[in-house]
């Protein structure tokens, strides 16, 4: 039901959501020429890991984050219109509209069993930590949140979720961790920081 909940939304939104994305893609091109996607290799349901895509937001190279940033991808962070080529992703399965964020597969081996269940479900645009924070929250939350949509998950949960959604992004609150340009790496032992 949730599988096919999804792929009607995006596609009955892609009027929408299609022409957006063509335009982010134009300026960005002429903003911060090509690449045009961020390309990663993230863990999604059951561990498995799938390559998610995003507008790229920061140059490239070994720099800190906040000096890859640039001017157009901070614009695309705080809107979050950078994460408009996820749909895609949902189209294909890897993802849904609404789930735990998926993270590095690097990550798999630092998860205590408990944290880990959150790849018990398809991971989401937006998740449960995403509308109580996002990024302004520590890792030990993020994980709660998302164990905690895991346990109760249900059509409702994810309306409210969807809908929260939307205030957040027009709110732009939680875009980035305190002293960070995005999030810190995780790192069990330093969870709280």
């Amino acid at each position: 039901m949730k599988r096919l909940a999804d792929v009607l939304i995006v596609l009955a939104a892609a009027p929408l959501w299609l022409p957006l994305a063509a335009v982010v893609a134009l300026v960005a091109l002429v903003a911060q020429r090509r690449p045009l996607f961020y390309v990663d290799e993230r863990t999604g349901k059951d561990g498995r890991p799938f390559r998610l895509v995003k507008f790229r937001t920061m140059r490239i190279g070994d720099a800190p984050d906040a000096e890859r940033l640039t001017v157009f991808g901070r614009f695309l962070r705080s809107t979050s219109l950078d994460e408009l080529p996820q749909l895609w992703n949902v189209l294909k399965g890897d993802m849904s509209l609404v789930g735990p964020r998926p993270l590095p597969v690097r990550y798999l081996p630092r998860y205590t069993p408990e944290q880990n269940r959150r790849h018990e479900v398809r991971p989401g645009i937006t998740g449960w930590a995403q509308i109580h924070g996002r990024n302004a929250l520590d890792w030990e939350d993020k994980f709660r949140y998302d164990v905690d949509y895991v346990n109760h998950q249900s059509l409702w949960l994810d309306t409210k979720i969807l809908a929260a959604t939307v205030w957040q992004v027009v709110s732009r609150r939680g875009i980035s961790h305190s002293g960070d340009a995005t999030m810190p790496e995780f790192q069990p032992g330093l969870i709280a920081s």
